[in-house]
């Protein structure tokens, strides 16, 4: 497994890359929680058209925030699960801490500066389609970001209506997941706006963030490149994974901090031995629960560009 220098918040300045607070990320493959499967180098294909910057400003918009609905949560629904209850959320800020622009240079994002005692939960792929897990996000509308791969969900693009019904985010992870830095700059461009037509069409709104399979390739100029040409203003990378009963830390107290971004995958029992989507879901939860955190919607806190 590699392993990629991230940051809290990176930010492209002219030409160059400005790095703050440097640490080590995991890439996203890994037992348990991992990108399972092959990394597929992706040959240059026909590249469909960039999508304009206007079109990065997403069609419809989620609920104003994750607090009323995690206050509607029973202790009858958190006890069917086997979980304790977790903090409501706070309202969602009026003044979101991350502004994206329409044009130039995307930002890295790793985490969001905050003093709200929130994190956000991703969950990436696609791969798993547990109709339970849909039981559960109803049960207890704990907002999730999804970031989806075209390979994994195109057997069933309508598992994932009714999560984002509930007022969650879809996003962009490329086609086929590649390992980004190990092709052309002509099939990152494939990959990114391919996956960005396809989720548009199939769920009537244009992502706004992106997320490179791996973490592999945020932070070069080729595929930030890439990125603005066809949509998204944001790459989207983490500061805790996801396991199957435990998590992952960048950070060397183990602990989780204001405003970070959790990595998660829509897995099953082939990926997770032998536990299930809702199992894996379940601990995560817990391990949240346990250091006092809420959880909030990511889209809450960074504003998306408006169409120009």
């Amino acid at each position: 497994m590699k392993t990629y220098q991230r940051s809290r918040l990176t930010a492209y300045t002219a030409g160059s890359l400005a790095l703050v607070a440097a640490v080590s990320v995991s890439g996203c493959g890994g037992s348990g929680g991992g990108a399972g499967g092959q990394q597929n180098a992706v040959a240059p294909q026909s590249t469909p058209a960039a999508v304009p910057p206007s079109a990065a400003a997403p069609s419809s918009a989620a609920p104003s925030g994750a607090a009323a609905a995690a206050g509607q949560v029973s202790a009858a629904a958190w006890a069917k699960w086997h979980l304790q209850p977790l903090p409501a959320a706070p309202a969602a800020p009026a003044d979101k801490p991350v502004k994206l622009t329409r044009t130039g240079q995307v930002p890295v994002i790793s985490s969001i500066p905050t003093t709200d005692k929130v994190v956000f939960v991703t969950l990436d792929d696609g791969a798993e389609k547990d109709p339970k897990f849909i039981d559960m996000m109803n049960d207890l509308k704990i907002p999730v970001t999804m970031f989806l791969m075209d390979d994994a969900i195109k057997n069933d693009y309508s598992y994932f209506k009714p999560l984002q019904a509930a007022g969650n985010h879809i996003q962009n992870h490329t086609l086929h997941h590649p390992q980004m830095s190990t092709v052309s700059a002509a099939a990152q461009k494939n990959e990114v706006c391919g996956d960005q037509q396809v989720l548009t069409q199939q769920y009537g709104a244009a992502p706004f963030l992106f997320r490179p399979p791996y973490g592999d390739g945020a932070n070069t100029a080729t595929l930030n490149s890439a990125v603005q040409q066809c949509g998204p203003r944001a790459v989207v990378l983490w500061r805790e994974s996801m396991q199957i009963h435990d998590m992952q830390y960048q950070a060397a107290d183990k602990k989780l901090k204001s405003g970070d971004i959790i990595l998660a995958h829509f897995r099953g029992p082939k990926d997770l031995k032998g536990e299930t989507m809702t199992e894996m879901f379940g601990e995560l939860l817990s391990r949240i629960q346990e250091q006092g955190f809420s959880v909030a919607r990511l889209e809450d806190y960074i504003q998306a560009p408006t169409a120009g």
